[in-house]
């Protein structure tokens, strides 16, 4: 039996870690339910929280790509999932969304251990909120060109209005009782998007 040759021990500094390297790590701790501590993932890295900074603009700014980077497989899904054709196609795609969102362990966990949470998720000077209206938008866009679907109002307003109804249900106005309550939500958007829904 031959002994297996191991590759000589590199010398010098090792490979910088990169912004996606960086987002990764966040991601990790998100997805298991922890805090994303920008010190911890720098000393992990081997970088400089100012790098990380100057990366992602401050800690909301990592958090909110971390949370649009665990959001975007679910839009995904559903998108790609969603039954019918035009206004049906967008309200089946906004339902299983929302079912998702209002089921997803990371973001049950974000919402109860992180401060700032809901700003960081519904700031429009955040990354969030601006990024799920620009996808919610091209749905709509999508299906008014490839299935004949005429909003009611410009595409933009109707997307904006669709994430901020979200918003409400799924992450505050807890004490109106409407948190978590996506059949009421899919009844709301489904009068916005003018499509009628069997009792």
């Amino acid at each position: 039996m031959t002994a297996v040759e191991l590759p000589p021990p590199r010398r010098g500094r090792r490979p910088a870690a990169s912004r996606d390297d960086v987002l990764e790590a966040a991601l990790y701790r998100y997805l298991r339910g922890g805090r994303i501590d920008v010190q911890a993932i720098a000393a992990e890295l081997g970088l400089g929280r100012t790098t990380i900074y100057r990366w992602f603009g401050s800690r909301d700014g990592l958090i909110g790509e971390v949370v649009v980077r665990a959001a975007e497989p679910l839009f995904d899904e559903a998108r790609a999932s969603a039954r019918g054709r035009g206004g049906d196609a967008l309200l089946d795609t906004f339902d299983r969304i929302n079912r998702g969102l209002a089921t997803a362990p990371a973001l049950r966990s974000f919402l109860e251990l992180e401060r700032d949470a809901l700003r960081i998720l519904t700031s429009s000077g955040g990354v969030v909120q601006p990024r799920t209206v620009a996808k919610i938008q091209g749905f709509i866009d999508d299906e008014a060109r490839d299935g004949g679907y005429e909003p009611p109002v410009d595409s933009a307003t109707l997307a904006y209005a669709i994430v901020r109804l979200a918003e409400a249900f799924l992450f505050n106005d807890a004490t109106a009782a409407m948190r978590g309550d996506v059949d009421r939500l899919r009844e709301i958007e489904a009068a916005l998007l003018g499509v009628s829904i069997s009792p």
